[in-house]
């Protein structure tokens, strides 16, 4: 069997935790910040798991993790 390739988009926007779930940042923190409000953007900053509904998927674009 052929070795699979990584999608590298997916691997710069998504880290391993040490339970083997997905880390990544959430979205909506790159522009027009002005009309959202403090306690958003403090949560914006947070990191975030990836759902269960798309691991398998995020599964498929990483096969060597």
């Amino acid at each position: 069997m052929p070795k699979l390739k990584t999608r590298k988009a997916v691997a710069k926007r998504v880290s391993v935790t040490g339970s083997g779930k997905l880390k990544k940042t959430k979205a909506n923190k790159q522009h027009i910040l002005t009309k959202k409000n403090t306690k958003r953007l403090r949560d914006l900053r947070k990191s975030d798991l990836v759902d269960k509904t798309n691991m398998k998927q995020m599964k498929r674009c990483l096969p060597y993790i």
